[in-house]
């Protein structure tokens, strides 16, 4: 059986863009994708408005934990996508690299939120199907 592919999201604070993104992969995935997320500074907690947005698409990320960017996270991905973190995220030769730019969340209410949120998951979903990745739903 082949290796599911890979992804890894990064934005800087791995706090909301890449969190959100990361669990619209895993649930539209259905667990046919490797999926992780990383920050080049994150946060110490994820954004509450991220989770109030995704739990309005019954999408529960208030167990998420903001994590570091490592050069083995890069590594290990097929594809990486970036929101926002700029030459912070290390760039390997193979690889396949998006920079999706999307408004940052930090900060913002729940009426700024779910735009960004609506625009995560059609992205998500296009990345699906450019790695012939059905969505579930």
């Amino acid at each position: 059986m082949p290796t599911p592919p890979s992804v890894l999201f990064v934005c800087v604070h791995n706090a909301g863009r890449s969190q959100m993104a990361a669990a619209f992969l895993r649930a539209l995935g259905g667990g046919a994708v490797e999926v992780r997320s990383a920050g080049s500074a994150p946060k110490d907690t994820i954004n509450p408005v991220a989770v109030e947005a995704m739990a309005e698409r019954g999408i529960d990320i208030r167990a998420e934990q903001p994590k570091v960017l490592t050069d083995e996270a890069v590594q290990a991905s097929d594809a990486v996508i970036t929101m926002g973190c700029g030459d912070a995220c290390p760039v390997y030769p193979g690889k396949r690299y998006e920079d999706w730019e999307l408004d940052d969340p930090a900060g913002q209410g729940i009426e700024a939120v779910r735009p960004i949120r609506d625009e995560i998951e059609r992205r998500v979903r296009g990345l699906l199907a450019s790695l012939d990745v059905e969505a579930v739903a």
